[in-house]
């Protein structure tokens, strides 16, 4: 599998992780609201039925005989309801709203039962299938014949008229009274309910399938840019080490080939070995070090080191190297000593690499200024040359490793390419950075931050 299919394959895992998780936290919560719903619905219309079932109680309790022919009395208080055992002769005579408390009579039904559980009376709506004896139960729900749901309450009715002579059992059974409502409204707003959710839980998922994929790509794109990136420092340190160690193989066979009595032929091939054996050591020890750097491994604890003395002795070691190449190397270092915290050996390579790509990238005649300064609590230290420059697009790119302006490999400037990506990784390990300024044939302006150490 090359590496853009697994890649691709991440990617795709970890959307799908993505969208399994959010799927499963937007069904939790989505079915937490539909469930909610559904309770707060339920729990409106149980109140309301007992509301009801309240309202004809007080209504009708002082009407209610002790004793006698109920018939008469229950035609007067419900005559919209049908006697059991009589022809059913439905009068769609409303019935006053302060009376029974009912307003819509095609949802809600009403019975009437004896203290003894006897039917004996019931609205014309009621569900046949309902039996003629009582079932004292508050709460029951069923479904008819036909398939339509039920909830009804059943509550007991009590006697106004007190007889001191009865007890107060017979005073409180004079019968029940059951509320009754068809859910077909309720299951009908509870279907419409779970298409509602339905169909925006799968817009939703959707909707975080699509999130996910772009998500995935965004979290996905700095791992494979590192890769690249991996790669691409694969490719450059395996260039970089195959130039020497081809001259290393190549002046082994020479020497191999030499008579041992051409001992000045034999000098000199042993002098280029030693010369290229040097070049990997030192290109394998720039490799390390920026390894430690990178993972913060260093063991050293960090001192106080003054950069006044470290431009003076860079400046004096580098006077003889600007001399030769005819540039004028200059340094601008206030009277007041500036301190920071850090790893002395590591500041020294880090100003020493600007200082040397200054002098190697300007022509002859050229200058070089090397400044130190403070502001803000925070130490400065520049170096501007007169050189070649550096074009824009390049500004970010020349602290990668193994960079080259243009691509420059000839080896006529010398140097491995990781100079500067040192010099990058010592000023993060140290708390600063490196800002570049240049344009092509005007020159370089490097500027260091590190913060100050204040006794």
């Amino acid at each position: 599998m090359n590496s853009y299919q697994l890649f691709r394959h991440s990617r795709i895992r970890l959307a799908l992780w993505y969208t399994l998780v959010m799927g499963g936290i937007l069904g939790l919560s989505g079915f937490g609201v539909y469930r909610s719903l559904i309770q707060s619905n339920w729990t409106a219309m149980e109140r309301e039925m007992e509301s009801i079932a309240g309202t004809l109680h007080d209504s009708l309790e002082p009407m209610l005989p002790q004793s006698g022919d109920l018939t008469g009395i229950l035609q007067q208080i419900f005559p919209d309801l049908c006697l059991q055992g009589q022809p059913c002769n439905h009068n769609p005579t409303l019935i006053q709203r302060h009376t029974i408390g009912i307003s819509d009579r095609s949802t809600y039904y009403i019975r009437v039962f004896n203290h003894r559980g006897q039917l004996l009376a019931f609205s014309p709506n009621h569900p046949l299938s309902l039996p003629q004896t009582l079932d004292p139960t508050p709460w029951q729900t069923f479904r008819s014949a036909r398939g339509t749901r039920y909830h009804q309450f059943t509550t007991i009715l009590h006697s106004g008229q007190v007889n001191p002579q009865q007890s107060m059992e017979l005073d409180a059974s004079w019968g029940y009274i059951q509320i009754g409502r068809t859910l077909a409204t309720f299951d009908a707003d509870v279907n419409r309910m779970r298409w509602i959710l339905g169909l925006g839980f799968t817009l939703a998922l959707m909707l975080v399938t699509v999130a996910g994929w772009w998500l995935s790509g965004l979290a996905m794109q700095p791992i494979y840019q590192s890769y690249r990136q991996q790669q691409q420092f694969t490719a450059n340190a395996a260039h970089e080490l195959r130039s020497p160690l081809a001259t290393l193989l190549a002046t082994i066979e020479a020497i191999l080939r030499v008579p041992p009595s051409n001992s000045q032929q034999m000098q000199t091939m042993l002098q280029t070995l030693e010369r290229q054996g040097r070049r990997l050591s030192h290109l394998i020890a720039d490799l390390l070090f920026l390894s430690t750097l990178e993972h913060q491994s260093s063991s050293q604890a960090f001192k106080p080191c003054c950069l006044n003395d470290l431009i003076h002795d860079l400046t004096e070691e580098y006077a003889e190297f600007a001399t030769l190449a005819d540039i004028n190397l200059m340094q601008e270092v206030p009277a007041e000593e500036i301190y920071v915290l850090g790893h002395e050996s590591q500041l020294y390579r880090l100003v020493s690499n600007l200082i040397a790509n200054g002098i190697q990238y300007t022509p002859k005649t050229g200058e070089v200024m090397v400044s130190l300064m403070v502001r803000d609590r925070t130490a400065w230290i520049t170096v501007q040359d007169t050189g070649i420059g550096i074009a824009p697009a390049e500004h970010t790119r020349i602290f990668e490793r193994f960079y080259r302006v243009d691509g420059d490999r000839s080896r006529q400037t010398g140097g491995t390419g990781l100079g500067l990506a040192m010099a990058q990784a010592i000023a993060y390990h140290h708390h600063g950075s490196i800002t570049v300024k240049s344009e092509l044939g005007q020159g370089s302006l490097f500027s260091l931050k590190l913060p100050c150490f204040i006794e």
